[in-house]
């Protein structure tokens, strides 16, 4: 994709690598002491054109590609190729973004914040509600929801091996390919392998936020567009988590946590399905139902 080609090429990226747990001695309640990992929460500090920017703290999974994420996600660039080169130094927690052209009106932006629930993050900037046009309307006859394979991506969520696994206090975000699954299963009644859905990347942060923009980074360096995909977070379905799936184009988000009313409310105003309190073949869907196929249909 980033060949010799390729015009405007992609940015180069450090492979910055840090450890993602670090042992530490405590102290049961029954007076006994053990080893136990904890995430490695660390900040990262991003430098847009040596402008300081903003402090995300992080577990250091996929730097770049958060830095890379979230200048997207904010709407300070439009696609990755304004970006020359993402360089991640861990010896002063530093990402120093290079663009091509700069950033245009990025004083002005960085004056005009919205203060978010995000852990990890917690601000925007600009217009953010205004930035993100609304999903084709949610219907059966066009990317509907099958719940037999909805369900398949819980399970299969359920059971991965993840950080939170081992040290907690972490949150997850995994993008699924399911238009394949979503055909096979139309055509054969019931999934077999070529109905299984795919997982394409799977990251975990502090933050739930930071875990989306990393996969936003991830999507604009592979070229995968959001409209066949599903986003799995295991955070709050906020009104920044809607707006950011609706920016990549992906129609259904689902989570094992619950929604805020503006989350939904935006839901519903960018046609965007919002499942959430989803675990052991039960959910609820807070907007956009009408793409769902359920189990007495």
């Amino acid at each position: 994709m980033n060949g010799p080609d390729r015009w405007p090429p992609l940015p180069r990226l450090t492979a910055a690598h840090v450890p993602l747990t670090r042992d530490v001695l405590v102290v049961s309640a029954d007076g006994s002491r053990r080893q136990v990992p904890l995430a490695a929460e660390r900040a990262l500090t991003l430098y847009v054109d040596r402008q300081e920017l903003v402090t995300l703290m992080t577990l250091g999974q996929e730097p770049e590609l958060l830095a890379l994420g979230y200048l997207l996600n904010q709407g300070l660039v439009a696609s990755a190729t304004e970006i020359e080169s993402i360089t991640v130094d861990w010896d002063v927690a530093a990402a120093a973004v290079h663009t091509r052209h700069g950033v245009s009106g990025l004083a002005e932006r960085l004056a005009r914040r919205t203060v978010t629930t995000g852990c990890g993050q917690g601000t925007v900037f600009g217009d953010w509600l205004d930035r993100v046009p609304p999903l084709p309307p949610a219907t059966q006859d066009a990317g509907s929801v099958e719940h037999a394979v909805l369900v398949q991506l819980l399970d299969a969520m359920r059971a991965l091996p993840s950080i939170h696994r081992e040290a907690g206090s972490v949150h997850g975000t995994a993008l699924w390919q399911v238009q394949q699954a979503q055909q096979a299963q139309r055509e054969s009644g019931g999934l077999g392998a070529a109905g299984e859905p795919q997982m394409l990347v799977h990251v975990e942060d502090v933050g739930r936020h930071n875990a989306v923009d990393t996969v936003a980074g991830w999507m604009a360096m592979e070229g995968v567009a959001g409209e066949g995909c599903w986003l799995y977070t295991t955070g709050r379905l906020t009104s920044e988590m809607v707006l950011k799936a609706a920016q990549l184009r992906i129609p259904l988000v689902v989570s094992r946590n619950g929604a805020t009313a503006m989350g939904q409310q935006l839901a519903e105003q960018l046609h965007l399905t919002l499942i959430g309190r989803a675990g052991g073949g039960r959910y609820l869907c807070y907007s956009g139902a009408e793409r769902l196929r359920l189990a007495t249909d």
